[in-house]
C-alpha cells in the first residue's frame, strides 16, 4: 500500500492540521511538496489570516502572512480539504 492509497482514516494523507502538511511536506522524499496540483492549484483563503490565495503545489504558503498550508493527493480536488499547521508552523 502506498502513502497515498484511499484507505482512509486519519493519519498519513488523510490526516489532519500540521500533522498532514508534515505528511505531505515529506511525502515521497520530499519530492512532492512543490509538484503543481492538478488543474494549475485550488482558490483558497489563508485559515491564519483569511487572505485569499491559490494554493499552487501540494505545500504553500500564505502570500500574505506565510501561513503553511497542504493537501494530499487523494484529497487534492477540493480546497475543503487544505489542511493548515497552524500559525507558529515553519517550514525548515
Amino acid at each position: 500500500m502506498g502513502c497515498c492509497s484511499n484507505q482512509g482514516g486519519n493519519t498519513g494523507p488523510f490526516a489532519e492540521g500540521r500533522e498532514l502538511v508534515e505528511f505531505v511536506y515529506q511525502a515521497h522524499g520530499g519530492t512532492l511538496r512543490s509538484q503543481t496540483l492538478p488543474g494549475g492549484g485550488l482558490a483558497t483563503v489563508c485559515q491564519g489570516c483569511g487572505a485569499s490565495f491559490s494554493l499552487a503545489t501540494f505545500v504553500g504558503t500564505c502570500p500574505a502572512c506565510g501561513g503553511v498550508h497542504a493537501v494530499s493527493p487523494p484529497r487534492s480536488d477540493d480546497a475543503a480539504n487544505i489542511q493548515f499547521a497552524g500559525k507558529e508552523f515553519q517550514l525548515p
